[in-house]
């Protein structure tokens, strides 16, 4: 089966087809353009065919879309970027015979079964490495927002499932987190998770600490802000600019802890997977964090949190994979 599969995130779109028997997945002409530089999905789709060559009523005559947003039967509203995406219109302007609209967390959950051991990277190996993933799992991503899903284990396999977690509330711990949360209120009112454990969560981060600390920010790395993205300039600056540092500090710790609250609340021992950019672009920085320190420390629950395995998705096309497994188990 060929699929049109696109994965639909506030900084960038990923678009490629897919052939599938339902559970593997084979991927080609994926492509990936600037969200931002086009009015609707359906434009962007027409570019990507009008450059690939490929004709749905020939190529493809389905289509499966993960969507970085809460989607609502077959329509979703972006969270991130203004974008209106209906599932039956796509199928009338482009002639598809069937379109799916998922979550963009929800394709990566189902993505997972698709992943080879090169594709991932293990942060703890849990209770019982040597098993299957047996038992509940979740997915956390970081990447330009914050994105979270689930997958129920029926005692034979899972079935994913979409959420907004990154959406719940952002509990403060200390008298640094204290005031970061009053300086965030400031800014937005509510403070979600969101806020403090994604790419606009690392800028956010950074602002409060120059505060926190009085600090201005170097002339270089202001050029450097200005040029891209304010967070992975302060990623990348992390080794010579000390608030950034412990911008990168904290921000893997809350990522930690976040992630810990969704595993327990998922009871996850099949696996935690960290999906997004972030974690993959930073391994190495990831594995020398408190992120760990973060997603354990969960009081008389952490025996059971270090029971479950911790992995980093390294495929940045686990998306469209999932979307594609969506569409052909349908």
């Amino acid at each position: 089966m060929r699929v049109l599969v696109g994965d639909i995130g506030g900084t960038k779109t990923g678009i490629g087809v897919a052939e599938t028997d339902g559970m593997a997945v084979t991927l080609r002409e994926v492509r990936r353009y600037p969200s931002a530089a086009f009015d609707s999905l359906e434009s962007l789709i027409i570019q990507y065919l009008q450059e690939t060559g490929q004709v749905p009523a020939r190529d493809c005559h389905l289509g499966a879309f993960a969507v970085a947003g809460p989607v609502e039967g077959r329509h979703c509203r972006t969270t991130n970027l203004p974008w209106e995406i209906d599932a039956d219109l796509i199928e009338h302007i482009l002639e598809f015979r069937a379109v799916g609209l998922l979550n963009d967390l929800e394709a990566v959950a189902w993505g997972v079964a698709a992943l080879g051991p090169d594709d991932v990277a293990e942060l703890h190996p849990g209770g019982a490495p040597q098993q299957p993933a047996i038992g509940n799992a979740c997915v956390v991503a970081a990447g330009t927002g914050l994105g979270e899903a689930g997958l129920y284990w029926d005692g034979t396999r899972h079935h994913p499932f979409a959420t907004e977690g990154g959406h719940t509330d952002f509990a403060p711990l200390d008298e640094r987190e204290f005031a970061l949360l009053g300086f965030l209120q400031k800014r937005f009112g509510r403070v979600s998770w969101e806020r403090v454990a994604s790419g606009m969560g690392i800028g956010n981060l950074y602002d409060f600490l120059l505060t926190w600390h009085q600090a201005a920010t170097p002339d270089w790395l202001a050029a450097e802000i200005a040029a891209g993205d304010t967070a992975a300039a302060v990623a990348a600056a992390a080794g010579r600019c000390p608030i950034c540092g412990e911008t990168m500090d904290l921000f893997f710790s809350l990522f930690g802890r976040e992630s810990g609250n969704l595993a327990l609340k998922h009871l996850a021992l099949g696996g935690v997977y960290l999906g997004g950019g972030i974690a993959p672009k930073n391994l190495e920085a990831l594995r020398a964090s408190r992120f760990l320190d973060g997603f354990f420390a969960k009081g008389r629950m952490e025996p059971h949190m270090r029971r479950m395995p911790v992995r980093v998705i390294l495929r940045a096309e686990t998306p469209l994979l999932g979307a594609a497994r969506y569409m052909g188990v349908r």
